[in-house]
């Protein structure tokens, strides 16, 4: 029986291994599809949100998983075996260190406190993500692959894709994983119809603030606003990584606000605007979560106070918190 259990525990972790490879890969690869420097280096690394999401819902045991990814990859771009190796530790060693500051800190996937949104973004993105830029950037200047000089653009757009995983990607998947079909399946059909306009008129706003030659990428913070009052993480989450793929696509194809600029430019102008949009999704859907989530414990706990006085004294009127509201008389204005 203990035989039958050890094969059935370890055979569930190989196969999350694998997944969690499988996933990293195809993210890797999709990733790719938007590089900026030597074929590998992306504004929006998509890998590095799978790999911490991954983290945070099956434990540092899935490691492996991370680590085969990258090398699957990377095996195909790296000059040597040695710089894939040490480029697939860096890409390994960052979401774990990510992992080990978010859980010190007490972060909770369901980030529904502001306190989660601030360290998934201060830890887990901007200080997690050093190791793997560092790592990265220094191996290929050691090998030759980019000169001394490369280093610190390389770095910085190294650096700033992988946080923009982590923002933009995390909190997508940690909002898949904490899904039910029961309960989506009770939204009523207008809320649906609200979701649908969203989503259309965020891409709507988007594209024209990308295709116009001034910077206006600023209106789509609205559609951010709207989405995270009215359906919080389940709607900014997804608006956000909506914008910033769209944005970095216009940005790799040099157009609208980042035609007739250096690679330089156009990523400081890209990664300030994804992590704009990143943290005021984040932030306000998490402010506006913690206040309803307040609310809502503050009229359990008058509930249960006022059946408390009520079974202590079954005669006492106890006035109903919050008051219903006043019903307006028939005829009136």
């Amino acid at each position: 029986m203990r035989r039958t259990e050890w094969l059935r525990h370890h055979g569930a972790t190989a196969a999350r291994i694998l997944g969690v490879a499988a996933v990293y890969y195809g993210g890797a690869k999709l990733g790719l599809l938007q590089e900026l420097v030597r074929g590998q280096v992306t504004p929006l690394w998509p890998p590095t949100g799978i790999a911490l999401t991954a983290l945070l819902l099956f434990g540092p045991r899935i490691w492996p998983g991370i680590a085969l990814g990258a090398f699957l990859a990377n095996v195909s771009l790296g000059p040597s075996l040695p710089v894939v190796l040490a480029i697939v530790a860096g890409n390994t060693l960052g979401p774990l260190l990510s992992y080990r500051l978010l859980r010190r800190a007490g972060f909770r996937v369901e980030l529904d406190r502001l306190r989660d949104a601030v360290t998934l973004v201060f830890l887990g993105a901007l200080t997690g993500m050093l190791v793997s830029a560092t790592i990265g950037s220094g191996v290929l200047v050691l090998s030759g692959a980019l000169t001394t000089g490369d280093f610190w653009p390389t770095w910085a757009v190294w650096w700033t894709g992988d946080a923009m995983g982590v923002l933009v990607i995390t909190p997508v998947l940690l909002l898949i994983g904490a899904a039910r079909r029961p309960r989506m399946a009770g939204i009523h059909p207008l809320r649906w119809l609200e979701a649908a306009l969203l989503a259309a008129g965020t891409c709507t706003v988007t594209l024209l603030a990308v295709s116009s030659p001034v910077n206006l990428l600023y209106l789509v913070s609205p559609c951010l606003i709207w989405a995270a009052f009215r359906f919080q993480r389940a709607g900014a989450a997804p608006c956000a990584l909506l914008v910033s793929t769209i944005a970095i696509v216009a940005a790799a194809g040099e157009r609208g606000p980042f035609a007739q600029h250096d690679l330089l430019t156009n990523m400081a102008t890209l990664q300030a605007f994804n992590g704009i949009t990143a943290l005021t999704a984040l932030l306000l859907a998490a402010v506006v979560t913690e206040r309803r989530n307040t609310h809502e414990e503050i009229r359990r706990v008058c509930a249960q106070l006022a059946e408390a006085i009520s079974r202590l004294d079954p005669g006492a009127a106890v006035e109903q918190w919050p008051p219903p509201r006043r019903q307006k008389p028939d005829g009136g204005g």
